[in-house]
């Protein structure tokens, strides 16, 4: 049994986000990445999906993709991405949500001997930052604490975030702190797309090894991490 990561899977079978307008690799992404993800893991392996599942604006309307990613193997972690505006209340999420599917809001849950824990993460503040930009860095901030905070198990540590844990030009941040002082030793996130190699965090930093799983950036395929 091992774990897996992806992210930005930026699913459209309601609303039309046709993704190949951002560049011909896109093009039948959600059949390549079934695919992949079937050709590589197995029912009793567990995939990350670290945000932005889905274009939907409303629950109803993401319930197609949420069907789609039931469907493949595997138990499914799912985080919440800034894209995911369809992510309602954790409890209408919970009852429509197949029991494959876990949703991380404020908590952390047990994984193949692993604890995860995560949250969805923000910009990081810089000297031309929105007041607004600022608080909610603090509060996904407080809500990243809660669900590391949270973990009961002696297992080896993951954390899932949306955004990156830190900027690249300084090699630190708050989120950087949080998960060197829970003791995390893997990081995996997304949000970011068609990037060079060395422009974002990746590899092994201050002793935890950072992983972006952003589809285009994997391939179209899960990411073994264990």
């Amino acid at each position: 049994m091992s774990i897996f990561a992806i992210s930005d899977l930026h699913l459209g079978s309601v609303v039309d986000k046709p993704m190949d307008r951002f560049g011909p690799e896109w093009h039948d992404h959600s059949d390549r990445i079934a695919e992949n993800w079937r050709s590589c893991v197995g029912a009793g392996d567990s995939v990350l999906v670290c945000g932005d599942t889905s274009w939907a604006m409303r629950l109803e309307e993401a319930r197609p993709d949420l069907d789609y990613l039931a469907a493949l193997p595997g138990r499914k972690i799912l985080l919440r991405g800034n894209h995911d505006y369809w992510w309602s209340s954790l409890r209408k999420l919970r009852a429509v949500l197949p029991p494959d599917i876990v949703p991380l809001q404020n908590d952390s849950v047990e994984v193949e001997g692993y604890c995860v824990g995560g949250s969805r993460g923000w910009l990081h503040p810089h000297s031309e930052s929105l007041p607004e930009d600022v608080r909610i860095y603090e509060r996904e901030l407080g809500r990243l604490r809660a669900s590391l905070e949270s973990i009961q198990g002696n297992g080896p540590r993951i954390a899932m975030l949306h955004y990156p844990p830190y900027p690249i030009e300084t090699g630190s941040s708050a989120v950087l702190d949080l998960l060197l002082e829970y003791a995390i030793q893997i990081c995996v996130y997304g949000h970011l797309h068609a990037m060079e190699p060395g422009t974002y965090p990746d590899g092994v930093h201050r002793g935890i090894g950072f992983h972006c799983v952003s589809v285009d950036l994997v391939d179209f395929a899960p990411l073994r991490l264990t």
